[in-house]
């Protein structure tokens, strides 16, 4: 038994003693008994809570030892002056019914408990899990909401664990219907409450929810002009991949008057001081988010938080503060939404408060593309048609038909520098190794005499990285693709698994992914007739003949576990580009670009001012080079 446990049962005694001596009868010593109790509760308050808790139940054993031996003791009237002092203000709420009432619509389903008066479960209503159950945002063991706050002893409170009484009942609204359900949580004192009063209106993903207050003003300290709203979850495991989930989950805010959205780290822990008034807070999953939204703003110096558990079947636990202005009045209150749905990125900009900033569609151009090209005929074309394999094979088709005059050039480019190989071959034989500049300098005049760019074979590729990048990251947070199949794929937005191995390689996985596997192979294939069109010389680079074949292998093991929507669609891509380089060899005549060639040759070369200043650094080079070499010589002589 430590020191501050022994002092506890010692002041247990002297309460013991003196409220016997008291119950007998000796009401002069009235005034001390109660002093005595404070002293013992304001000690209790500084242990800490796992001491607390054991102390207490000595506590409770002691008292019933001494009541078992004292039977004329009241032991309701002791038990009740103790818990007055515990609790404080708040002494006839810490004790209640566990009663759950709920309210509904055609989306969602949400649990109130008279507990905390808080929201402890949300369905949505037509979704399920990868694995077919209802599908909950979070559970009642899993989340926590609350007010904390002080009253005039300094003495902290919090309504997370106080009983509230339902003015109301359970409900569901439709349509353009409407309800509402009070939780009030009463003080000792006549007259105050507290109130937590949700409102729903049908077919409405938002959940309003006013704080309200009456009479807390001669209750709480003078100095408190803002009260702490603490909303925690443990956020479930609802798709098939718990690793893509933890990518992508965290706590995202905005703050009042601003565009842009911040959020806390995605891999590992983390936790920020919110210093500014933040408009919402959200806790994100991949496909769904819990998002508490002032009407106004909350007060400044918040703070969030989010760790990753051990547990596999948590995403990520996240908690944010955020304080409510608390202005001092006899009855005010501070009105605020949540919202619980899909981060479906129609549904979230239309409450235009940038809510759909939280979807990670990229950064600077990514983010562009996908904001005003691709989610437009995404949408569109989901409008359209059901079928989402449809929807990204016509995707895919447009994009190529988009970028084909592009791709034709750069195929002429390349067929032009297949004319001229002969040419390159010569120079290269002329000069070799021994005078690179000489040769770079002859290789550059043929080309502006045959007019032909040797870099315009390279724009489409620089075309399609950006189209890359955007792609990777709006297929895997397209709610769209959720839960729907394609052939073998039974849901597009996570991988597709033909095989599962039962093991896991390093670097691979546990499954083959058959689609990653054919973009793979397409891929490789798509490299090798590439190749074949390349600029003479351009393909002996040292190291990136393999390197080209390699890269294509190692992507497949990020391929393969991630949104099976991005590999058809760069699959189906490949396919369209072989298509495509088959026909434009049959039709491109490459005597026709011989004789084109040849009659560029005979025409004076204008030099474009860009040449012009290239030729006079090559010179300037080539004359230092020339003097460098004199240089050393003179120094040998020496």
């Amino acid at each position: 038994m430590d020191r501050r446990t022994l002092i506890g049962f010692v002041m247990i005694s002297f309460i013991l003693v003196f409220w016997m001596t008291w119950n007998s009868g000796n009401k002069d010593k009235e005034a001390a008994t109660q002093k005595r109790i404070d002293d013992s509760i304001a000690h209790l308050d500084s242990i800490d809570h796992s001491e607390k808790v054991a102390l207490n139940k000595k506590k409770d054993d002691s008292i019933k030892n001494f009541l078992a031996k004292n039977p004329n003791i009241n032991s309701d009237s002791l038990r009740k002056a103790l818990e007055k002092q515990n609790f404080g203000i708040f002494c006839n709420a810490h004790k209640g019914t566990d009663s759950v009432f709920t309210i509904e619509n055609e989306r969602l389903k949400a649990d109130i408990a008279s507990k905390g008066g808080k929201i402890v479960r949300v369905e949505l209503k037509g979704i399920k899990t990868w694995d077919g159950k209802p599908l909950y945002l979070f559970n009642n063991d899993s989340t926590h909401f609350g007010l904390s706050f002080f009253d005039r002893k300094r003495k902290r409170y919090s309504t997370d664990s106080l009983y509230f009484h339902a003015a109301g009942n359970s409900f569901r609204v439709n349509g353009k219907d409407s309800n509402s359900i009070s939780m009030r949580l009463y003080p000792d004192t006549t007259g105050c409450y507290i109130e937590f009063r949700y409102s729903l209106r049908g077919n409405s993903s938002l959940v309003g929810c006013t704080t309200s207050f009456a009479g807390l003003d001669q209750l709480l300290d003078d100095g408190q002009s803002q009260l702490d709203l603490t909303w925690a979850m443990n956020t479930p495991s609802q798709e098939k991949s718990l690793k893509n989930q933890q990518m992508v989950a965290s706590v995202f805010y905005n703050f009042d008057g601003e565009d842009g959205v911040d959020n806390l780290k995605e891999t590992g822990e983390d936790s920020k001081s919110l210093i500014g008034n933040v408009k919402w807070v959200s806790f994100k999953q991949q496909y769904f988010s819990s998002i508490l939204i002032a009407k106004t703003k909350f007060a400044n110096n918040g703070e969030a938080s989010i760790h990753t558990p051990s547990d596999p079947f948590t995403v990520k636990s996240m908690s944010a503060t955020v304080p409510v202005p608390f202005r001092k009045t006899a009855k005010e209150s501070f009105a605020m939404n949540f919202y619980f749905g899909p981060n479906k990125y129609s549904d979230l900009k239309s409450y235009d408060l940038h809510l759909e900033r939280e979807i990670n569609l990229g950064w600077s151009i990514f983010g562009g593309i996908n904001r005003y090209i691709f989610i437009p005929l995404f949408s569109w074309l989901g409008d359209n048609i059901a079928n989402y394999g449809i929807v990204i094979l016509l995707l895919t088709i447009i994009v190529k038909i988009v970028l084909f005059p592009i791709a034709y050039k750069s195929f002429l480019s390349s067929a032009k520098m297949r004319v001229l190989k002969p040419e390159i071959d010569e120079i290269n034989a002329k000069f070799g190794k021994d005078d690179p500049l000489k040769k770079q300098q002859a290789t550059m005049a043929l080309y502006k005499k045959a007019g032909v760019n040797p870099a315009a074979g390279c724009i489409p590729l620089l075309l399609q990285i950006p189209i890359l990048f955007a792609l990777i990251r709006l297929f895997p947070s397209a709610y769209e693709l959720r839960q729907h199949g394609f052939l073998w794929a039974h849901d597009l937005s996570t991988y597709d698994s033909v095989w599962n191995f039962g093991f896991n390689v390093p670097g691979y996985g546990d499954h083959m992914s058959l689609f990653a596997l054919l973009m793979t192979v397409s891929t490789i294939l798509y490299t090798w007739m590439n190749q074949q069109t390349l600029q003479p010389g351009s393909a002996q680079l040292p190291g990136m003949k393999w390197l080209i074949y390699i890269m294509p292998i190692l992507f497949l093991g990020f391929l393969n576990s991630y949104s099976s929507a991005l590999s058809y669609y760069y699959f189906i891509s490949n396919m369209i580009t072989f298509t495509q380089m088959a026909v434009m060899k049959r039709f491109v005549d490459h005597d026709a670009i011989r004789a084109k060639i040849d009659e560029n040759k005979k025409k004076p070369v204008k030099q474009s001012g860009f040449m012009q200043r290239l030729e006079k650094a090559q010179r300037e080079r080539q004359k230092q080079l020339v003097d460098a070499q004199k240089n050393a010589k003179g120094g040998k002589k020496k």
